[in-house]
């Protein structure tokens, strides 16, 4: 099929606005097949592989169907980790920027009250992990009458961790008058089943029978001994001198060995495991799409949840031992049309995962010789060059997005009595700004956040320096966060 824009869907100019800041120039073929039929409402089965545009796929109808004016929300998407509704968030907040959606997420390790308090403003999409979410709806902090849209995204994982029943004891609490979209890279029975009886006439979009984009990806695999690993990672580092590489291992004790070894190397890079404080998971996660260093090596807590399109390299230091991880891993490389690889380092012992793995994918990983002395040192100049600069990160969508975007802070609430149309009202007097100019406005008990688009916060922040609201004199300043 032939590549298409997004024009022909007929999307509003707010949602065509943020496609274009975000680069999204053509629809992929996940997001051709789901599109039209999300815009008409149709149930969806979706088996697609990692990496091929699917939030995008569900994220844009669900940001062009949704009514801005309903306070509660109208779609819910659940995830199987904490990574991917902060990635999935991110990116409906991104499709959704023009159109003043508020999109929240939902997850474990964070604290109850602050998500109570952020589901009591006007939030059009919550996004979240399943055991979170039951916990929202049985304290009866989120409200779920108005739910028009629900995404179960990366189903498979979410049987593999055992959040099927969780998922079904949510489904049960929905409204039953509602547009469900299951997105995942394989079928398996159990999920098949959960689909059938929730859904009405669904309708079954595959993408890349195999699940695996191997137009995008060259697989290879080389044998090594246990003991020669870390220079053999070295030495396939230097010759393939990757703009940005993740190294997977399967243990975190691994993924310590691994990072102290290249950390010593002065290798530009940083680690990410389920050992970490969440917080600090975060902050490698957004320091890795921003480019602040170039290999990252990690467990499989980051097969998903990384969308960064500049991804080079993907190198699998252990065989994963569950055969859909290679799936998610070697997906992490070969996004959004770029070109990709993935090298894997097996053992002896590794000899049946990676049968395991090659009948999975269906094609046999070609054999890959280990880089000779002399291709070695013949890259070891252009390597050194390259580690010492900074990773130059071509496609971040949120940057640009939020490029002409202040976030002003006032100081004062809801307990000053103040609305969102009192906010509005008055920067829209002021010369040179109009109500389109005026993004997302949260308001907490003692403090409200205002979007001002267009590059014209500065012009708002001076204005209202000498400006009442309602009547009251509020200090206002660029917001931290």
């Amino acid at each position: 099929m032939s590549e298409r824009g997004f024009d022909e869907y007929q999307l509003s100019e707010e949602i065509n606005r943020a496609l274009s800041l975000m680069k999204y120039e053509k629809a992929t073929e996940v997001q051709r097949e789901v599109i039209p039929l999300a815009m008409k409402k149709k149930d969806l089965i979706v088996k697609s592989q990692t990496g091929s545009g699917k939030t995008a796929a569900f994220g844009i109808p669900i940001c062009e169907m949704v009514n801005w004016e309903e306070r509660k929300p109208q779609a819910l998407i659940l995830t199987p980790t904490r990574e991917l509704a902060v990635q999935v968030r991110e990116d409906i907040a991104n499709i959704g920027r023009f159109k003043r959606i508020k999109a929240v997420a939902v997850y474990g390790k964070e604290p109850f009250s602050k998500q109570k308090d952020e589901l009591k403003q006007r939030t059009h999409v919550v996004v979240g992990t399943p055991g979170r979410v039951l916990d929202h709806i049985e304290r009866e902090t989120v409200a779920l009458d108005e739910i028009k849209y629900l995404v179960i995204d990366e189903a498979d994982e979410m049987l593999n961790m055992g959040f099927i029943n969780d998922v079904e004891a949510i489904i049960k609490e929905l409204p039953v008058d509602r547009v469900t979209m299951v997105f995942s890279a394989t079928l398996p029975k159990d999920v098949e089943t959960l689909c059938h009886h929730y859904m009405e006439s669904p309708e079954h979009i595959e993408i890349a029978s195999s699940g695996m984009t191997t137009a995008s990806i060259e697989h290879h695999v080389i044998e090594v001994n246990p003991e020669e690993k870390l220079s053999l990672l070295k030495d396939i580092t230097i010759v393939e001198n990757p703009d940005s590489c993740i190294v997977f291992c399967n243990t975190k004790e691994h993924v310590d060995t691994v990072f102290s070894e290249l950390d010593r190397a002065n290798y530009s890079c940083e680690k990410l495991h389920g050992g970490l404080e969440q917080e600090d998971r975060f902050s490698v996660m957004d320091g890795f799409k921003r480019g602040n260093f170039r290999y990252l090596v990690a467990t499989d807590v980051a097969a998903r949840g990384i969308d960064v399109d500049n991804v080079t390299l993907v190198i699998n230091y252990d065989v994963p031992m569950e055969k859909e991880s290679y799936v998610h891993r070697t997906g992490r490389t070969g996004r959004s049309g770029n070109k990709g690889k993935a090298i894997t380092l097996a053992t002896l012992n590794d000899e049946k995962y990676l049968k395991g793995i090659e009948r999975y994918i269906g094609f046999t990983i070609a054999d890959m010789e280990a880089p000779s002395e002399t291709e070695v040192s013949r890259g070891k100049a252009a390597f050194d060059e390259k580690i010492s600069g900074r990773r130059v990160v071509r496609n971040n969508k949120t940057a640009r997005i939020n490029k002409d975007i202040m976030k002003l802070h006032f100081s004062g609430g809801k307990k000053k009595k103040l609305r969102p149309v009192d906010f509005v009202g008055t920067i829209a007097n002021i010369p040179g700004v109009s109500a389109e100019d005026i993004g997302i406005i949260t308001i907490q008990d003692t403090l409200t956040y205002v979007d001002i688009h267009n590059g014209k916060g500065s012009l708002v922040l001076e204005a209202m320096e000498n400006t009442t609201i309602k009547g009251k004199k509020l200090k206002v300043s660029i917001a931290i966060k």
